[in-house]
């Protein structure tokens, strides 16, 4: 009798895993992955508490509204245009005794990155600046740069060189500036400290026998920037340059002094 049960237990244990067996549907095959668009459109709208560029404030002083549109392609290629309100042209025309109406830097950008060497990649381009409705300006603010920049691992060395008359100072064309920066995440969290410094290189000699090179001047930053998630990050960074303070002063403000910019940006 005890066999008996235990052929019937064994019987009725088997006959569950059995019947899975027989009746389980195949697998559904999986689904082809979507190819991988080669192209990729981005974009970042910031705040300032000032616009300044290599070290030089475009606002004197006041707040920025900024808006960048981005295009790259996954053979390195990329273009893209930025915007931003200024301030230091109306100034200049005012120190000048006449008017503009040039309130917008309007700037387009393409050029190819690529990587020679293991984790070495360089960046090679064109970038213009544009200020509309400048025209009175003689000669125009309006400059073309060529530039290369070299990455390896946190840092950037970058050098940029004009075609033309560099931001309105006549007989500049052949300026040029180079900077070294770097990004250092810090391990664990969300923050990333920034620092940079360059040199702004004026050349040439005006009619007027002023020699451009007085508005040479070397420059720093140093900051910290916190990624707040779902594109939004802030920070803070100090600023500060050699240029020659009666140089770059006007109106009472002083377009080149050491100082504080606060910004928020959403990337998207």
């Amino acid at each position: 009798m005890r066999k008996l049960h235990a052929v019937l237990l064994a019987g009725l244990t088997c006959i569950p895993l059995v019947t899975y067996a027989q009746t389980a549907p195949a697998p559904a095959p999986a689904a082809p992955a979507a190819p991988e668009s080669p192209h990729s459109f981005t974009g970042k709208l910031g705040l300032f508490s000032e616009y300044e560029y290599r070290g030089i404030s475009q606002t004197s002083e006041d707040p920025a509204l900024q808006l960048n549109l981005d295009y790259a392609h996954s053979s390195g290629f990329y273009a893209g245009f930025f915007f931003s309100n200024i301030k230091w042209l109306k100034d200049t025309a005012y120190a000048g005794s006449f008017n503009t109406n040039a309130n917008l830097e309007w700037d387009i950008y393409l050029g190819y990155k690529f990587e020679p060497i293991k984790d070495w990649t360089v960046d090679v381009g064109y970038l213009r600046y544009e200020y509309p409705r400048s025209g009175a300006f003689n000669p125009r603010p309006n400059t073309d740069e060529i530039y290369i920049g070299v990455t390896y691992s946190i840092a950037t060395l970058k050098y940029s060189y004009s075609v033309n008359d560099t931001f309105g100072v006549p007989q500049s064309d052949g300026s040029d500036y180079i900077e070294l920066s770097a990004t250092y995440p810090i391990t664990d969290t969300k923050l990333s400290l920034t620092g940079l410094v360059g040199y702004q290189r004026y050349t040439g000699t005006q009619a007027s026998g002023f020699n451009n090179d007085d508005l040479s001047y070397g420059v720093w930053k140093l900051g910290v920037s916190y990624d707040f998630g779902s594109g939004w990050t802030g920070g803070l960074y100090g600023k500060g340059t050699t240029a020659k303070n009666e140089l770059y002063t006007i109106r009472d403000k002083d377009w080149s002094r050491n100082r504080f910019v606060v910004f928020a940006t959403y990337a998207f």
